[in-house]
């Protein structure tokens, strides 16, 4: 699972195995390492969330964990549906700014043939990848 960071949005780019993985146990994380202890791991998770209205984004103990609803997240894994996208309200005191959060099925690059996630990526349906 790829994660981007860009301003106040995330975004999630999932492989064929790891939307599998996610349609059978709800669940699909990510560690990065940026040394030997936990306090220096940062995780991200994505989990169905039964009984959700809608997707959502949380980070606490070095944990990016985004919920998103059971009957959307299983619609999302079973269909041909590429993205999944959710605006969340965010307060801190009088201001407000909203987080945007994508979670999409990751394609194979034409551009670079050889990119080593290519094997496991959904089939382009562009001819050129961005």
């Amino acid at each position: 699972m790829k994660l981007r960071i860009r301003g106040n949005s995330l975004r999630l780019r999932l492989l064929r195995s790891e939307v599998e993985e996610f349609g059978k146990t709800g669940r699909v994380s990510e560690t990065i390492r940026f040394g030997a202890t936990p306090e220096t791991h940062l995780s991200y998770v994505i989990e169905f969330e039964r009984g959700a209205q809608k997707i959502t984004a949380h980070f606490a103990d070095n944990q990016i964990t985004v919920k998103i609803p059971d009957a959307v997240a299983r619609n999302w894994v079973e269909s041909d549906e590429i993205s999944l996208k959710s605006e969340q309200n965010i307060k801190d005191g009088d201001a407000e700014n909203v987080l945007k959060v994508l979670i999409e099925k990751d394609f194979v690059c034409l551009d670079r043939k050889d990119d080593p996630d290519n094997p496991d990526a959904f089939p382009q349906p562009n001819e050129n990848c961005a």
